[in-house]
């Protein structure tokens, strides 16, 4: 029996016309409705006619998560009083429960991409509900653009809408083609804020390190919020580390303590779902309780304040999580769970100032995540670049092109191989085959197999791959391993946590037993593999290196390695894998302040296996580099960053030498020539006449030189083959053939610059040009009778007049007017000083000399 009292209550229900008109008038529309107004349950079963004597239609509604997409379709059949499975069914990875009568289906976003994939007409579904599209998930991007091209295309009458309580209506009213934007006004119940932040100040989170102290805190509002109040808690943490943490400091609460995370079992999902059997209850979850869950008795909401995100660092194949304050989007998703049922409250562990500054919405996992399994997606669906698909935000192009050459790397996209001459230090050619990035990037139908598996593809390769050598069963069961990370207590050898999950009967070793069925199945005939005598250390270094060919790491000392892609890795100090010679390391993470990634968890491997697993990164043959302050020239053979062999080459080719010689001079400077004096007040000249005069005169700075080094140190840098070369190579010589000879213009260096001017004692005193003006440094007494100051190039010099002991007594650019206003003063002070020393009344009309008084 329906249940009209109920239904009746929930606030969307206003909004429901106003969606249908949109609807039928557009096709699309965003519904934005407040955390427990109906959006979830009510709309997909009104748009599929089961409320009311409209026509039938059929309804898929997408979820992020697959406890939200059990729960809401367990919701939608109590309110028609039905069991899950009969009009309203679900289906999520590894579980299914629809049947022939079910009409509204609720899905993960992973599940209907995979879907579209093979159907891209979606025939017989009418309608497609995208709930909690303020998260940003990768998937549920990449679905929205893939049903809009369906509906651009083949069913231009597929509905579409975008329901969220906080998201960016505006924009996903953009993206859907100015589609009506329908608002539910109101909740179901008030919902007070109380702020509790700390007393004392906490260490913001790192990576995925959150304080201690928080922890302690948000233990401490929790006891606090049940003393206030009354009903059950919901506490928001961001992962499964802090929730054990906070359980093991509630057990004397007397309240039943249930920690709620996507590796929970399903049964305690369930049970949490279920409501109270009596006891006040605590439920410590992570963001999978944020959205679509009601969770019966809760009353109030203590929000610890932080979110985890994905990040990937590129260059290094390392992707991890990490810690971040919760946007403004996510925590009123969060205090609307406390609003469900009754009045509530939620309780925020930081200020209301904090709350000001916090960024609106989460980040778009697009902008931040790993794109590879995206890339095959547009990939399969005809779009490589994803250049023609309508996202809220376009991936980032360094980190497409990086997702790109995996695939390519591994076979999933067609390549063309383009062939470069190496432009300075390294010749080197690949010797194994495979891609090495760029190409049109059309999948290929080994790209297909690997998208419908629902894996990764580092992943997906390492299934299909592996189960020729080892067997599909075996394959499977390390991938399950490496696709869900094993508890931290599984220790970090694989393949001893692979015998770990093998005998286990806890909830982990059940969802992996699932898992590892499912992937076997997927990956076609149970082959029994070339190796079935592999031991599991074989086999689960083996599949390890498949997925993760850039982790293959070679031992380097004390429990440190190097790992192909360049990054440094530590085990710990207790690790059993430390003695291990080679590694295929599954699982690593980097923080910002480290010098190397941490290994979480590897598997050991022989170097035969290495070199199978990332011989697409193998490269032999010259290397010829500047290294360590000189010309080194060898032959090697690599993986990737590391040295498989290394022998010296006694007749590298000389175009590599000279160009290593010329990267030497850019790194540590033209300074490795040998500048003499002349040769430095050459240069300055030279760029003096640069600057004031131009019309031929040579730019002489460094990057010019290194910019054109045959135009001045040929043929001697020809013949150069390392450092000392460099030093003997008389820099003053080169520059002079960078005179404007073919003019004529070089023959007046010494009338435009001349390196000494003539003063009137007779003497030739140098000029020093390194400065921005000409300087001319000279005994004041020398000057005497000079009335106009020198110029060279018709440019005034700054005359820097000397005591008769050569010291600084003054400075000027106009001699004139230092004759008659200045002189006085530094006779006056100098005279009494230097007695036997001439000092004129009048030095414009005085000789000039560079004698004392006595000698004249």
């Amino acid at each position: 029996m329906i249940r009209d009292d109920i239904l009746a209550r929930l606030p969307v229900r206003t909004a429901v016309p106003a969606l249908e008109r949109a609807l039928d008038g557009h096709g699309s529309a965003v519904l934005c409705a407040p955390p427990g107004t109906g959006k979830t349950t009510l709309v997909p079963l009104v748009l599929a006619g089961l409320l009311g004597d409209g026509p039938v239609r059929r309804v898929i509604v997408a979820e992020p998560r697959r406890i939200a997409a059990r729960a809401a379709a367990r919701r939608m059949a109590w309110l028609l009083g039905e069991r899950v499975g009969e009009r309203v069914g679900f289906t999520v990875r590894g579980e299914r429960a629809v049947g022939r009568s079910t009409v509204v289906e609720v899905v993960t976003t992973g599940v209907l991409l995979q879907r579209l994939q093979r159907d891209q007409e979606l025939a017989g579904v009418d309608v497609v509900i995208l709930d909690e599209c303020h998260e940003r998930h990768l998937d549920a991007d990449t679905v929205a653009a893939f049903l809009l091209d369906v509906r651009a295309a083949l069913r231009p009458e597929l509905r579409l809408v975008a329901a969220s309580a906080t998201t960016d209506a505006a924009g996903w009213a953009r993206l859907l083609g100015d589609a009506p934007v329908v608002e539910a006004r109101g909740v179901s119940c008030p919902v007070e804020v109380v702020w509790a932040p700390p007393v004392q100040p906490v260490r913001p989170p790192h990576g995925m390190r959150v304080d201690p102290a928080l922890l302690t805190h948000v233990a401490s509002v929790v006891r606090r919020a049940l003393a206030e109040r009354d009903g059950d808690v919901l506490c928001f943490l961001p992962g499964v580390g802090e929730i054990a943490r906070v359980a093991g400091q509630l057990g004397e609460t007397g309240a039943e303590v249930l920690q709620v995370h996507g590796r929970a079992p399903a049964a305690v999902q369930d049970a949490v779902l279920a409501g109270s059997s009596g006891r006040r209850r605590i439920v410590l979850a992570t963001a999978v309780a944020e959205s679509s869950l009601t969770v019966p008795g809760v009353r109030i909401v203590v929000d610890a304040g932080l979110a985890r995100e994905p990040r990937t660092d590129h260059a290094r194949g390392l992707s991890a999580l990490t810690t971040v304050r919760v946007s403004q989007a996510g925590a009123r998703q969060r205090a609307g769970r406390a609003g469900r049922e009754a009045p509530g409250a939620v309780y925020r562990c930081w200020s209301e100032a904090e709350d000001a500054r916090l960024v609106r919405f989460p980040s778009p996992e697009i902008k931040v995540a790993d794109l590879a399994a995206f890339a095959l997606q547009a990939a399969c669906w005809g779009d490589p670049d994803a250049s023609g698909l309508a996202l809220l935000d376009p991936p980032p192009a360094g980190a497409l092109a990086a997702a790109r050459t995996v695939l390519a790397a591994i076979g999933a996209v067609e390549t063309v191989r383009t062939v470069e001459a190496p432009r300075t230090v390294t010749a080197v050619e690949a010797v194994d085959g495979g891609a090495a990035g760029g190409g049109g990037g059309r999948v290929t139908d080994r790209g297909v197999r690997m998208a419908r598996l629902g894996l990764h593809p580092r992943l997906a390769r390492a299934l299909l791959d592996g189960a020729g050598q080892v067997g599909t069963r075996r394959a499977a069961e390390v991938v399950a391993l490496l696709s869900e990370e094993p508890p931290r207590s599984y220790g970090d050898d694989l393949a001893a946590a692979w015998r770990t999950a093998r005998s286990g009967g806890d909830a982990y070793a059940a969802r992996w037993r699932q898992e590892a069925r499912r992937l076997a199945s997927a990956a076609g005939e149970d082959t029994a593999g070339r190796e079935p005598a592999a031991t599991d250390d074989a086999v689960a270094g083996l599949v390890a290196a498949l997925a993760f060919p850039e982790r293959v790491a070679r031992a380097r000392g004390a429990g440190s390695y190097l790992m192909v892609s360049g990054t440094g890795g530590e085990l710990a100090d207790t690790s059993r894998l430390r003695a291990a010679p080679w590694l295929a390391v599954a699982v690593a993470d980097r923080p910002a302040t480290a010098a190397a990634a941490r290994v979480r968890l590897a598997a050991v491997i022989d170097e035969d296996t290495a070199r199978a697993a990332a011989g697409h990164l193998r490269v032999a043959g010259e290397e010829v580099r500047w290294e360590d302050g000189d010309v080194v020239a060898r032959r090697v053979e690599r993986l990737g960053a590391v040295d498989l062999s290394v022998r010296a080459l006694r007749s590298p080719d000389p175009r590599l030498v000279r160009e290593a010689l010329l990267d030497g001079l850019a790194r540590e400077g033209l300074g490795l020539l040998h500048w003499t004096r002349d040769a430095r007040g050459l240069r300055e000249r030279l760029a003096f006449l640069h600057r004031e005069v131009g019309r031929g005169w040579p730019d002489v700075s460094d990057d010019a030189l290194l910019a054109d080094p045959d135009a001045w140190l040929e043929p001697e840098l020809s013949r150069a083959r390392r450092r000392s070369d460099l030093g003997r190579l008389d820099a003053g010589q080169a520059l002079r053939r960078l005179l404007p000879w073919a003019t004529g213009e070089a023959a007046r260096l010494d009338e435009l610059a001349p390196e000494r001017v003539e003063v009137p004692s007779g003497s030739r005193v140098r000029v020093e040009y390194g400065g921005p003006q000409p300087v001319l440094a000279v005994k004041l007494q020398e000057l005497f009778g000079l009335r106009e100051t020198p110029k060279v190039a018709g440019v005034p010099v700054l005359v820097h007049l000397l005591s008769p002991a050569g010291r600084p007594a003054a400075v000027t650019a106009d001699l004139a007017s230092f004759w008659q206003e200045g002189y006085r003063a530094v006779r006056a002070e100098l005279r009494g000083r230097y007695p036997r020393h001439p000092w004129p009344e009048d030095p414009s009309t005085a000789v000039a000399t560079r004698r004392t008084n006595a000698r004249r």
